[in-house]
């Protein structure tokens, strides 16, 4: 079975020149708090979206993250590509900030069956047609927290996209899926991410879990709610392997960030 890599490269100011061309970061911004750290996603991303109401927390939250800068440079500087979603969320005068400064505005009030990270997602796909999956990654700032069904449609859009890379990031923690369709290999940068992390079933039982590297490793685990799952875990060395009959959720904490 083939092997996919992951790591936590889009958390270091200067991703390493081993790395910087092997992914195409695209970032989301959902309507919930900032995370401390997205100046830093902000630069590595070729491609800049908020969704609906994300787009208050860019103009209101970024410029707090530069308090010795006048508000109006910072968002000029922080200027979203492209706003998405059933637009009931965002402010009048967001809105119109954002439209006169050349943002691309999508009114998808009409699409009621699919969340705003969703929309954007499939907006990014459709964006760039030729580009190898593979080497997108999507990340999601202000992605937990908040209301928990919001929560749970986030993780939905990780399944819903299975084949694409999507990490949903907060202040605390990233999760990203572990599809089962590859085993797996974590590159931990301890710098920016760990020690604590965990493994979650994620739409139905695992049978079978294997992993390396690990303070409390799994051989053959079954995992599932109402049962055994990892959590609390530790990462041990450089390197986690996975191996699971089912899709997995990986989730780490992240370590207190300078805002880049």
């Amino acid at each position: 079975m083939e092997v996919m890599s992951h790591s936590s490269s889009f958390l270091i100011p200067a991703i390493p020149p081993d790395q910087r061309s092997s992914l195409t970061y695209a970032l989301v911004v959902l309507n919930q708090s900032l995370p401390r750290f997205v100046p830093l996603l902000w630069k590595h991303a070729q491609l800049r979206l908020c969704a609906d109401g994300g787009a208050n927390r860019v103009y209101d939250e970024l410029p707090l993250l530069f308090p010795h800068e006048d508000a109006l440079d910072v968002r000029n500087r922080y200027k979203p590509d492209v706003i998405k979603g059933d637009m009931d969320s965002i402010r009048t005068e967001v809105l119109d900030f954002y439209t006169n400064n050349g943002t691309k505005i999508m009114d998808e009030s009409d699409d009621q069956d699919t969340t705003d990270l969703h929309k954007c997602v499939s907006y990014i796909c459709d964006f760039a047609p030729n580009l190898d999956k593979s080497s997108l990654c999507i990340l999601v700032a202000g992605a937990l927290g908040g209301r928990f069904d919001h929560e749970m449609g986030n993780i939905n859009v990780l399944c819903r996209f299975s084949s694409i890379r999507i990490v949903l990031l907060s202040d605390d923690c990233l999760i990203h899926l572990l599809p089962r369709t590859h085993h797996h290999e974590i590159h931990i940068q301890s710098s920016t991410v760990g020690p604590h992390c965990g493994l979650i079933p994620v739409g139905m039982p695992s049978g079978s879990t294997t992993t390396t590297g690990l303070e409390w490793d799994l051989h053959e685990t079954e995992m599932r709610f109402g049962g055994l799952i990892s959590t609390s875990n530790i990462v041990k060395g450089e390197k986690i392997t996975v191996r699971s009959d089912t899709d997995l959720l990986w989730t780490i904490s992240i370590k207190k960030l300078q805002t880049g």
